[in-house]
């Protein structure tokens, strides 16, 4: 399995990363949405280097030009609701993609708010048969909601190519990922790797609840 992890380059991406981080930068949600979904450009961008390319003749006003494009069929995926600007980034890039949307939520299971149970409820995607399958959702802590959004998925088909793709990471998250998805045809792609997570299962140092911090608190 594949793991790359942009934020270890000094590109722009550092920038957003070093503003969606800061605490008193966050207080501006359209910010904090703005910068996740151009960090979801730039790894597209990336990602898109590793596409089937085929040569295509496209006649201009003046004569023909010869031009690589990419000829795999894609479905780009997500998880609700923390992964709907990172998403928009994606589909920036991949305009012509099929999309999917899963719910995945976590819910606290004992009264100190350690043990996370994650539950589905929604689903709704095209058939991702032989086609690749981008899952992007910002956040890769222990790996559970990645890994059931996934399964739901594959209700619809077997992929060809997986790219798990995220803003932060953590071992532990790489680690789940790698024991439940193909090893074979997966790829992970983050803009950092954080040390490990909390006893309430968040990334530190992390940024917080990406979802609150896109569009508010939750009851």
């Amino acid at each position: 399995m594949k793991i790359i992890n942009l934020g270890e380059n000094n590109t722009i991406i550092n920038q957003y990363m070093a503003e969606i981080r800061d605490k008193d930068y966050q207080q501006n949600r359209l910010l904090f949405r703005n910068n996740i979904t151009r960090i979801g450009e730039l790894e597209a961008y990336e990602l898109s280097k590793t596409l089937d390319y085929t040569e295509r003749e496209v006649q201009t006003p003046l004569g023909v030009s010869k031009i690589n494009v990419p000829t795999d069929k894609i479905v780009l995926a997500t998880i609700f609701r923390a992964g709907l600007p990172f998403h928009g980034g994606f589909l920036n890039i991949f305009d012509h993609a099929g999309n999917g949307f899963v719910s995945a939520f976590r819910e606290y299971t004992d009264e100190d708010k350690t043990q996370v149970g994650i539950h589905i409820e929604y689903l709704a995607t095209p058939e991702i048969e032989d086609k690749t399958l981008i899952i992007a959702d910002p956040m890769l802590a222990t790996g559970g909601s990645m890994e059931l959004g996934y399964k739901a998925f594959l209700s619809k088909g077997t992929p060809k190519r997986i790219h798990v793709a995220c803003v932060i990471a953590t071992p532990e998250g790489i680690e789940h990922i790698s024991s439940v998805f193909p090893e074979d045809k997966t790829t992970i792609w983050c803009a950092a790797i954080d040390p490990g997570m909390n006893e309430h299962k968040y990334i530190v140092p992390g940024f917080g609840d990406a979802g609150d911090l896109c569009y508010g608190d939750k009851l």
